[in-house]
């Protein structure tokens, strides 16, 4: 239940406006939790049902897009819905064994990862922003890295809540049920 209540949380927040100066933002320099929910997802979620975030996130980008932006749609999206895939099969390798090492681990990836493949989609699907020279490619870079920062911090932030979720409500299971056994004792 947790791993699509996670992924509803993504999309959601995706959604939120973003009160500041930058207003035309629907959320707050990329601080979401859409790297960590498949991530949880992949870890967490049912291998048959993968398919579900990866088309949730899709259509959300297609909504937000085409609706809200009111942008064109090109192939660049295809390279961020390849990017979902990758981040809900990194997150299967997160089933056995999820330290807080490797979370951490799979959420800096996510990150990075994502800003590399995204800054190279811009440069590479919309020549009149950036031309097609190194140079280009490197002034698409120095433009997404405003944006990084956010998107590392919520990576790591979200992972670490989300796969902490879990331990945490076990721990409080055990809690509850150890002091409700003390007041029967007790009695």
């Amino acid at each position: 239940m947790l791993p699509y209540l996670f992924v509803l949380l993504a999309i959601a927040v995706r959604f939120l406006p973003f009160a500041g100066p930058l207003n035309f933002l629907p959320h707050a320099w990329h601080f979401t939790p859409v790297a960590a929910s498949l991530l949880f997802f992949g870890a967490r979620g049912s291998r048959r049902q993968m398919w579900a975030p990866l088309v949730l996130l899709a259509v959300t980008d297609v909504v937000l897009t085409k609706f809200i932006y009111s942008y064109t749609f090109s192939w660049d999206h295809l390279v961020t819905w390849a990017w979902y895939a990758a981040i809900l099969w990194l997150g299967t390798n997160l089933r056995e064994k999820s330290g807080p090492a490797r979370v951490v681990g799979a959420a800096l990836a996510s990150s990075v990862s994502f800003f590399l493949l995204s800054n190279f989609a811009v440069w590479a699907a919309w020549p009149e922003m950036y031309p097609r020279t190194f140079n280009g490619l490197m002034l698409s870079y120095a433009a997404g890295l405003p944006f990084f920062r956010g998107t590392a911090e919520s990576d790591l932030f979200f992972s670490i809540a989300m796969f902490g979720t879990p331990v945490f409500l076990l721990a409080l299971s055990r809690w509850l049920h150890k002091t409700s056994g003390d007041h029967i004792a007790a009695a």
